[in-house]
């Protein structure tokens, strides 16, 4: 027992410092591009076209067709998708969360209402969403945060709203109403405290899935504009090099690759970590 105890935690040690390592690099990374690369990602040099990776000390992951480079292009795109990514879980999870508490704590027509705008929602597929979202309001950043947090908050919801069917008949819920204690008070005093590790480590997941969400929109060309560099746009641009010039699409797919695994891991940690009850034991 002992030893598997050990070991459980030598493996949440391990998921801990490999997650923070691969998001604290490309973090980095990404928050100092402009003093890493003065230059810029749009630097454009024909005479430098599709230079291969490591060939060129100041090209260490080569150039695309234009002669850009993809190091530098790479970095750049993780602004996008990094930011993509973290403010449309900060828009779904208020959504979410506030729609779950009221629906949960005051049940009845509202609680209704909610769920099944939610089931309904749940049975569209996302690209049919997406698709007919895009072709109402357009594409473009601030378009493609608002379609992905109005597909998620669902998922926030209905994890609030169970919590809250639940949390709403313990007895502290029911001294705090029998003393006369507000709505208001309870709920952001008593509830909320005790939904934070399950949404916030449901957010993590959803920063790592949507920035897969926004690659893959915008390799479809249904995403952010061409024009900004974005992991998925270079996807997009490099496809038609694969057997050429693959670099151009294999470093920023191991960029999506890396940065999903790394919060991907951090999540793992934070819900056997919020969660003792969750782990396996042997």
């Amino acid at each position: 027992m002992a030893s598997s105890r050990s070991a459980s935690s030598n493996f949440l040690k391990l998921e801990f410092v490999l997650g923070a390592l691969l998001v604290g690099v490309i973090g980095l990374a990404v928050l100092f591009s402009g003093v890493i690369f003065p230059g810029g990602a749009d630097k454009i040099d024909l005479m430098s076209r599709l230079v291969p990776p490591f060939a060129r000390p100041a090209h260490l992951f080569g150039t695309d067709p234009l002669g850009r480079d993809v190091l530098a292009r790479v970095v750049a795109g993780g602004k996008i998708s990094l930011l993509v990514g973290f403010a449309s879980v900060a828009g779904g999870v208020t959504v979410g969360v506030v729609m779950g508490l009221i629906a949960g704590y005051y049940r009845g027509i509202w609680d209704m209402l909610v769920m099944r705008f939610a089931d309904i929602q749940l049975a569209l597929p996302f690209i049919l969403l997406a698709i007919t979202f895009i072709a109402i309001v357009g594409g473009g950043l601030a378009n493609t945060i608002i379609l992905l947090v109005v597909s998620q908050w669902v998922q926030y919801a209905r994890l609030v709203r169970g919590s809250v069917l639940t949390l709403r008949e313990r007895e502290f819920i029911l001294s705090a109403r029998a003393i006369g204690v507000k709505d208001w008070r309870i709920i952001v005093q008593h509830l909320l405290p005790n939904l934070i590790g399950p949404v916030i480590v449901l957010m993590t997941l959803n920063v790592a899935t949507n920035i897969l969400l926004e690659s893959s929109l915008t390799f479809l060309g249904l995403g952010i504009d061409p024009t900004i560099p974005s992991w998925g746009g270079m996807l997009a641009e490099g496809r038609t090099y694969l057997q050429t010039a693959w670099w151009v699409s294999v470093f920023p797919g191991l960029a999506i690759l890396l940065t999903v695994l790394g919060l991907n891991l951090l999540g793992d940690w934070l819900r056997d970590s919020l969660d003792p009850t969750g782990r396996t034991s042997v």
